[in-house]
């Protein structure tokens, strides 16, 4: 027998968080997210997310056995700006059964259903802006931080209900010393050629991180509006987000491209914290986790890209081609393996070939799929 619950009590919702260490105990590539993180984000009382939009969580049961889970989600503020009817589900997590899979997503088309939409689309873990896609190529390593995992047969799951793709998530690999050494001893000249049109690149001041952080969140919903699937977030949301990357930014990856003293053009890195958090039991730091997450911290042997944004009217400037190269020098410099570019939408031709340019590879893909209701 299998049972769809709404999650109500904290202990459900501790078992909601949980659910996946158990599915993935036996899998090496698996990485646990931060516990505090999990119970912060889904914190319908505090979550900035909750201040405009809704959203309901489930486990599913057989014969009395949590078997999996599922969110299903209204963002108000993707309907406003997209006019787009759809609601969302996420945090899909399933046994191999595709009867329980089915009970799951059943229950998230009801829920869209009961609250107007027209459509469902997912799995995104609230908006683009946060994690989203199933995994659909590269099963082999391990995600890189705010990456998504997941079984191969979830695939196969929410293509046989009925689901669609939508759109392709790209990420790339560039290996530090596969980076052309051409374009290593172009950063100096691509930077003189941006000064000599009066743009600055600069450090972000982690001293002024919250007017950085501000200045940079225009930047952010601007660049990204005419994107597919884009969501501006909200200053509440952003400043939350930053709060949290704060602890794991290095100001050497963080960098502001500037023209008369405004913000036109960002880029973030990040080193890959995904590999001190693999070492935390189910994502606790305590008792000992913050050891282990201190020791491991020092082993990061790889970086992401997370986001890169430049203000439409400075584009074709280099600005971005900067970015790219710096992250790159700053790895090769700290002695990193490799850093990854992702998310890059299938359908985004200038950030594809612009890393394909300086030689990333494409080794792994997210799939979101959409389902008329």
């Amino acid at each position: 027998m299998i049972e769809v619950r709404k999650v109500e009590s904290k202990k459900e919702l501790k078992d909601f968080i949980d659910f996946p260490h158990l599915l993935y105990s036996d899998d090496d590539n698996y990485v646990p997210e931060l516990y505090l993180a999990q119970k912060d984000l889904l914190n319908k009382n505090k979550h900035p997310f909750f201040n405009h939009s809704t959203a309901d969580f489930f486990l599913a049961y057989k014969e009395g056995t949590i078997a999996g889970r599922i969110a299903a989600i209204k963002n108000n503020n993707y309907i406003k700006y997209t006019g787009d009817q759809t609601g969302y589900f996420g945090f899909f997590d399933v046994v191999e059964d595709y009867n329980v899979a089915e009970k799951l997503l059943e229950t998230t088309v009801d829920w869209v259903k009961g609250n107007d939409l027209q459509s469902i689309m997912g799995p995104t873990n609230y908006s683009t802006n946060e994690t989203c896609g199933v995994l659909i190529e590269g099963f082999d390593t391990p995600p890189t931080v705010m990456m998504t995992y997941n079984k191969p047969y979830y695939v196969d799951f929410i293509e046989k209900y009925g689901f669609k793709s939508e759109m392709d998530l790209l990420s790339y690999k560039i290996n530090t010393e596969d980076v052309p050494e051409k374009l290593m001893r172009l950063s100096g000249k691509v930077l003189e050629r941006l000064n000599s049109k009066g743009i600055n690149i600069r450090k972000v001041n982690l001293k002024n991180f919250k007017e950085e952080i501000d200045n940079i969140f225009e930047v952010y919903n601007a660049a990204w509006e005419k994107n597919w699937g884009f969501v501006p977030m909200t200053i509440e949301e952003f400043r939350h987000a930053a709060k949290d990357m704060k602890s794991i930014v290095d100001p050497d990856f963080l960098l502001v491209a500037e023209k008369s003293g405004k913000l036109v053009g960002f880029s973030l890195t990040v080193p890959d914290m995904n590999i001190p958090l693999k070492k935390l039991k189910k994502g606790r730091l305590l008792p000992l986790g913050i050891f282990k997450l201190l020791y491991y911290k020092s082993k990061i042997d790889r970086v992401r890209i997370v986001t890169l944004g430049v203000l439409e009217e400075y584009r074709r400037l280099g600005i971005d081609a900067y970015f790219y190269i710096k992250a790159f020098e700053e790895a090769k410099n700290k002695k990193m393996e490799f850093g990854e570019a992702s998310w890059i939408l299938e359908n985004n031709p200038a950030m594809n070939k612009a890393l394909i340019n300086i030689n990333g590879k494409v080794y792994k893909k997210h799939r979101l799929y959409k389902k008329t209701v």
